[in-house]
């Protein structure tokens, strides 16, 4: 399936590594304009605009969104895709820590839909795409506030998608499992046996690979294009099959 984004201008979060720099570059490849927002935009290639803003910082927010806005001339496409992780039980995260992955990767997509509406509301082909996770729907073990977090993505997609539909904004999410990502790196990196925890990474999903950043962002760039023009407040599962499929035992 051919995705034409000519003419079309987008703006993604976290976008200068992982799944947020392979979405932006899908989006710049199918002819969109393309924006980056985040905290290290120095390496961004020369096809993207880059601007530095943390969202949980709403001053910097407005003021990235509506300077990417007069640049690009507009926004169509809005993918919420900062985020950040935390592993441990609820025992295991102190009150600062959640505050902190609340604040962004819920908070922060708040603030970015919010300076974002205003241009995407005269757009004629207005799309919001949040980057959500398999956590939200599936119990994992050790991930008890990221899952939190997720959980919020996933509810306020689905209100999102209500408020904004007869505005002519879309709104969906993506919900990827593990993927090989830089976050997913640095948590293999800090296990006592790396290599034995990608393996058990690996093992859980039925399809026996981690998922990669470009086939995330693939499902993004269906959500955020016209040829989903029918679809809103759907979650879009990128995870090897892991919250579908119940297999029997591989054969020894």
């Amino acid at each position: 399936m051919s995705v034409d984004l000519a003419g079309l201008k987008a703006l993604v979060t976290g976008g200068a590594s992982g799944i947020g720099l392979a979405t932006a570059r899908q989006l710049a490849e199918r002819g969109a304009s393309v924006a980056v927002l985040d905290l290290n935009i120095e390496d961004l290639p020369a096809s993207l605009l880059g601007y530095r803003a943390d969202v949980a910082d709403d001053a910097e927010v407005r003021a990235a969104v509506n300077t990417a806005a007069a640049e690009l001339g507009g926004i169509d496409v809005l993918v919420n895709n900062a985020g950040i992780g935390a592993a441990g039980t609820v025992e295991d995260n102190p009150d600062e820590q959640w505050h902190r992955v609340l604040d962004v990767n819920v908070l922060g997509l708040v603030r970015m839909a919010r300076a974002a509406l205003p241009h995407l509301r005269s757009s004629k082909h207005a799309a919001i795409v949040n980057t959500c996770s398999i956590a939200a729907t599936v119990g994992l073990p050790q991930r008890a506030l990221y899952a939190a977090s997720k959980g919020a993505v996933l509810s306020l997609t689905l209100a999102m998608a209500a408020d904004h539909i007869r505005e002519g904004i879309r709104v969906n999410c993506v919900n990827p499992g593990t993927a090989d990502t830089p976050w997913v790196t640095r948590l293999l990196e800090a296990a006592d046996d790396p290599d034995a925890e990608r393996t058990a990474l690996e093992a859980r999903q039925p399809m026996g690979r981690l998922v990669l950043a470009e086939e995330v962002a693939a499902a993004i760039v269906y959500l955020a294009s016209p040829t989903a023009g029918s679809v809103t407040g759907t979650a879009l599962a990128v995870d090897g099959g892991l919250a579908g499929l119940r297999l029997r035992p591989a054969a020894v």
